[in-house]
């Protein structure tokens, strides 16, 4: 067997082990010593990495950032003065000369001068420019450019709604170091960390400094943290006081600056220190900071909001500026101080600036979780939740401001007059949905009468009884066979149907009475059940299932006879999917929160186009359209107006015992669906037309929205009939005859006599005895 060649090196071969006690004690203090000098030697290159794989490249997960629609100006747009002036405060555009900096406005009278911000939209980067914008009583009457040169076309910034997935509750604006105002950074640096620029990551002068004012004080008073330690605990560690993390920070801290600028180190503070608290999500950095706070951009703050940012440092929680006003002023106060006794602000300044108020904007308005919660639905198609939680990229959304802002003040302005009236236990909640038909684009989302909250969102995940919402689409699917038009006689008599567990079913009007022989226009503007029953049957309950399906209903419901009355649970965005093709002439716009997402760059990702597709005859839909105007005329939204004239079509839907009140109905411009009820599935007592249907009026009337007038399809033709037998009659034959829309030639038996007009629409002249007695009864009851 060969022997080995190994052979140890001649200096070990030479040591010998020391022989007394003492030396081979100093010589195994020694080996441990070597041990833990190699091993303090590994750890720091550890940290040593750890500090640079994570500071270099992409230094946050940035959640997307997602903005509402911008709003366009055109002459003629219908926007006045008074309305432009909102628009510009709800962006934090404030008023000054326009020629020293992005951000101003002035107005005289309807003429408005605006410094607009730099801003990117989905096909451009718009840089800060100026613009004149006239108004008259109608809207913008001019616009041009700061070279007195005509614009087509001008869009206001797109407003910041909000963040998708912020990865732990963080949320941030990242900013680049020129985007950071010096008056911050130089603050920065006085306030908290006066050495920055000579220490090298850890101050020893500042930590005796520190030490010695708490123990002249008595407690705790001063830190001796630099930025950089600061930022190291901040980014890397956790909150717990022992000496170990304190020696890991320690040493992070003098890596972070072997490896890395001041500037990089101070620009990476600026973004990653916590401001703040806003529900989940946490603030962080001072471009969030400065949204949140003050609602306008970090370099558009002044001298005393850019002290309170930089005094909220010290305790976020401890001088939250809404909660303690005063604590949190008179810190913001004594960082001005700080600033003039540094020579960063002249005196008069200092003094200046403490005699106003903080100037923090009201919480809420621009953060709608209801939307944001639809948003991120939609995008889930396409993207992964890592990418929405960190890459930065930015979203582009159907919101309007305008109309969420109405919605959320319509819904919370009449849930509390229906709580205040009646004798209900409990608070009563609700939710809105509002669409454009021609787009599909959704512009409000309101998940509850707290539009702020972000929990459970009752628009979209609320499944409730729809009720006699349903009937549109029985009627529809009733007009498709050909052999029904709005004139056509439907029995409204009493029935009973035995279903297949044995059990009898005997649906009753809600009014508990029963009308006979009515025209279809008559049974669906008062919602008729009976008479609805015995129409779906005859159509047969597969069509009408199959009619609810193209319709937009995505689970396709089970075939009962109870589905023709509403029982089918749907929530409010789904009943909006389902009146869409009503709304659109008969063409199913796929519903749409998000327009286009761009990545950190700016580069466009992907767009979503509107998407469209024929589902019905657009005759057919048209009829039932018409026949929904009557709703607001004869039937059981006769009390709703809305201003100016403004013709609607729409219905209402009451769940079974008054556990769900819905109203969904439509313009010229907007589709909108209203559910009011309680989250328990209690009986409210409020039918759609005295529940949801208010909410919709207020939030209508609010809205700056056209009248429903298509025209006409050439196979129809406008002929007058009588609105409680059929019979067709002259327009002048009195207030109980109506137009209604019928195919060509179509069949109509006339009105043996036609009285001079009747003084009161209740009392209908020469209407076949007894039916005006039950009219009577039906208008004098609150119906559904």
């Amino acid at each position: 067997m060969a022997r080995s060649r190994f052979r140890l090196p001649a200096w070990l071969r030479r040591f010998k082990a020391p022989k007394t006690l003492l030396g081979r004690a100093l010589l195994v203090l020694g080996v441990l010593a070597g041990v833990a000098v190699l091993a303090l030697a590994l750890w720091v290159v550890h940290l040593d990495r750890v500090v640079t794989r994570q500071f270099e490249g992409r230094r946050w997960s940035v959640p997307a950032r997602v903005f509402a629609q911008p709003l366009e100006l055109y002459v003629g747009a219908p926007v006045p003065a008074d309305d432009l002036e909102e628009e510009l405060k709800r962006l934090q555009y404030r008023v000054g000369d326009p020629a020293t900096g992005p951000g101003l406005y002035r107005r005289r009278g309807g003429t408005f001068e605006v410094h607009a911000r730099r801003v990117r939209f989905t096909d451009e980067l718009r840089a800060p420019v100026r613009v004149q914008i006239r108004t008259d009583a109608s809207g913008i009457a001019g616009l041009a450019d700061g070279k007195a040169k005509d614009l087509p076309l001008f869009r206001l910034d797109p407003p910041l709604i909000g963040s998708i997935s912020p990865v732990h509750g963080e949320d941030r604006l990242v900013l680049g170091p020129g985007e950071v105002p010096k008056l911050l950074t130089e603050g920065l640096k006085l306030v908290e960390d006066r050495r920055f620029d000579e220490h090298h990551g850890v101050d020893p002068r500042g930590i005796a400094r520190a030490m010695w004012a708490n123990l002249r004080a008595g407690r705790v008073q001063q830190g001796g943290s630099t930025l950089t330690q600061q930022l190291i605990k901040s980014y890397f560690l956790t909150e717990e006081q022992t000496l170990a993390r304190k020696l890991t920070e320690a040493v992070m801290a003098l890596r972070l600056e072997a490896r890395f600028t001041k500037d990089e180190i101070l620009n990476a503070y600026v973004n990653e220190v916590f401001l703040g608290q806003d529900g989940e999500r946490a603030v962080h950095g001072f471009g969030l900071g400065s949204q949140f706070w003050f609602g306008k951009p970090l370099d558009e703050l002044d001298v005393g909001e850019t002290a309170m940012l930089v005094g909220v440092i010290k305790g976020p929680t401890y001088y939250d500026p809404r909660r303690k006003p005063e604590r949190a002023k008179a810190r913001r106060d004594l960082v001005l101080q700080v600033f003039a006794d540094g020579g960063l602000i002249p005196r008069d300044v200092m003094k200046r600036e403490q005699a106003k108020p903080l100037g923090i904007r009201k919480p809420g308005g621009a953060y709608v979780p209801a939307y944001l919660d639809l948003v991120r639905r939609h995008l889930k198609r396409d993207y992964a939740e890592a990418d929405l939680a960190a890459a930065g990229l930015t979203v582009y959304t159907s919101l309007d401001p305008r109309a969420q802002a109405a919605a959320e003040s319509a819904l919370a302005r009449q849930l509390k007059r229906l709580d205040a009236t009646g004798k209900r236990k409990g608070t009563l909640e609700g939710a809105v949905v509002i669409a454009e038909p021609d787009s599909g684009d959704v512009i409000a989302v309101v998940g509850g009468r707290n539009a702020g909250f972000d929990g459970f969102n009752r628009a979209l995940d609320a499944k409730r009884t729809i009720g006699s919402l349903v009937k549109p689409a029985v009627y529809l699917a009733a007009l498709e066979t050909n052999r029904y038009t709005p004139a056509s006689i439907l029995d409204d008599s009493p029935l009973q149907l035995k279903l297949g567990d044995g059990t009898l079913w005997t649906p009753q009007n809600y009014t508990r009475e029963v009308y006979g022989p009515v025209p279809m226009v008559h049974a669906l503007a008062e919602s008729l059940n009976l008479a609805t029953v015995h129409l779906g049957l005859e159509v047969g309950l597969p069509t009408v299932v199959n009619t609810l399906v193209k319709l937009g209903v995505d689970q396709k419901p089970a075939p009962h006879p109870s589905l023709l009355l509403g029982a089918i649970g749907l929530s409010p965005l789904d009943v909006t999917q389902l009146y869409a093709p009503f709304a659109n002439g008969g063409f199913r716009a796929r519903l749409r929160s998000v327009r286009a997402v761009v990545d950190e760059n700016g580069a466009p990702l992907k767009r979503f186009p509107v998407q469209v597709d024929a589902v019905a005859s657009p005759a057919t839909v048209y009829q039932v359209d018409r026949m929904l105007t009557q709703v607001f005329t004869f039937g059981t939204a006769r009390g709703a107006r809305l201003p100016g004239g403004i013709v609607a079509a729409g219905k209402t839907g009451t769940s079974n015992d008054t556990r769900d009140s819905w109203f969904a109905g439509f313009t010229g411009s907007h589709l909108a669906v209203v559910w009011v009820g309680y989250d328990d599935n209690r009986v409210t007592g409020l039918t759609g037309g005295s529940g949801a249907l208010p909410v919709w009026t207020d939030l209508m009337s609010a809205l700056r929205t056209t009248s429903w007038e298509p025209s006409m399809p050439e196979t129809l033709e406008d002929r007058w009939i009588d609105y409680f037998t059929g019979l067709e009659a002259r327009a002048d034959c009195g207030a109980e005859v109506l137009p209604v829309a019928v195919p060509i030639g179509t069949p109509l038996a006339p009105r043996a006599d036609c009285p001079p007009a009747a003084t009161d629409a209740t009392q209908p002249g020469t209407a076949p005895s007894g039916i005006v007695d039950r009219v009577k009864s039906l208008f004098d009851k609150v119906t559904h």
